[in-house]
């Protein structure tokens, strides 16, 4: 256990901006009801858009669905006791593994069929096998568990859904038949198409970056003000124009509706890229800087990594 807490702690080192992963163990806020609704899905057109920093005219060829918020933790709970009841997960000792390094880890678990191994010099297989889907002891975890039904800590049922890994994430997707976007699927729904300056938006609502457009470091949203500490979630889709307890959000959906698709969590990509192992997370945190909240911006880790800053949303076909 000391040695995968050690590597967790290096791996959030890693992945945040900011320093040290966030402690979010003590932080409980009021349930804020944005009036977004987390079941709701947006169409992507068909077409040309400008992908990455440098704008490339990018195509995709059909039409998809993607979530308009990240899955919640209520959502991520009613998926745990569905997948408990059909016997498809299991709770207790999962083995973790990356690189040489082994270990076990309480949580909940579940089978995965691998991935293609190239043999790249730095590339560590992804075998087949019990992986796990997200811990079950850790403060930053938003679901109590009882030993037979999982629920969501009610201030927090419509914040992101974090602390679960890649594996953890892809299981609810496939789950209900959808998958996680690609990183060409996920870009093209934050930004759209528009060009200004003949330049595509490098923020899904424009071009600039305002403290009320996002949940991100030190944007002082209502969370910060309240509790006087930074580091944590917002409720799925908070900054939709409203005003809450005298703080006023701007309206910062994607050209397609999507919220969040910059700040509150990083969003996991379900590419498996050739010669690596490492997944790709796209969208910044609240624990990332303005920069890192930019459209064409990623981030990677190991697909065993779990995060307080790290959720997903889900992609099907139309």
């Amino acid at each position: 256990m000391k040695r995968a807490l050690l590597i967790l702690a290096l791996s959030a080192l890693f992945l945040s901006t900011c320093g040290a992963a966030p402690n979010v163990g003590g932080i409980t806020p009021p349930y804020v009801d944005t009036g977004v609704d987390p079941e709701a899905w947006a169409i992507i057109p068909a077409g040309i858009f400008p992908f990455g920093q440098h704008d490339h005219p990018t195509s995709v060829d059909y039409n998809y669905e993607i979530m308009i918020t990240t899955v919640t933790n209520e959502q991520y709970a009613r998926f745990l006791n569905e997948a408990l009841a059909a016997g498809d997960i299991r709770i207790g000792e999962v083995e973790i593994e990356t690189g040489e390094e082994i270990w076990l880890e309480k949580g909940v678990g579940g089978f995965y069929p691998g991935d293609p191994y190239d043999g790249y010099k730095h590339e560590e297989e992804i075998r087949a096998g019990e992986k796990l889907y997200l811990p079950l002891h850790d403060a930053g975890l938003r679901l109590s568990f009882d030993g037979q039904k999982f629920t969501a800590i009610p201030e927090y049922r419509n914040h992101p859904m974090t602390m679960v890994t890649w594996f953890g994430a892809n299981a609810y997707c496939e789950n209900y038949g959808w998958r996680l976007p690609t990183e060409v699927e996920w870009e093209k729904a934050a930004r759209g198409t528009e060009l200004v300056d003949g330049r595509g938006l490098p923020f899904p609502w424009g071009t600039h970056i305002e403290r009320n457009n996002a949940n991100f470091y030190s944007s002082f949203d209502l969370f910060e003000k309240m509790f006087g500490k930074l580091g944590n979630t917002t409720p799925v889709g908070f900054f939709n124009g409203k005003t809450y307890e005298g703080f006023t959000t701007l309206d910062s959906a994607s050209p397609y509706g999507l919220y969040d698709m910059a700040g509150n969590v990083w969003q996991w990509i379900g590419n498996d890229y050739p010669k690596q192992h490492y997944r790709h997370m796209r969208g910044g945190s609240f624990y990332s800087y303005e920069v890192d909240l930019r459209v064409w911006k990623y981030n990677s880790a190991g697909p065993q990594y779990y995060s307080p800053a790290v959720g997903f949303r889900c992609a099907r076909d139309e």
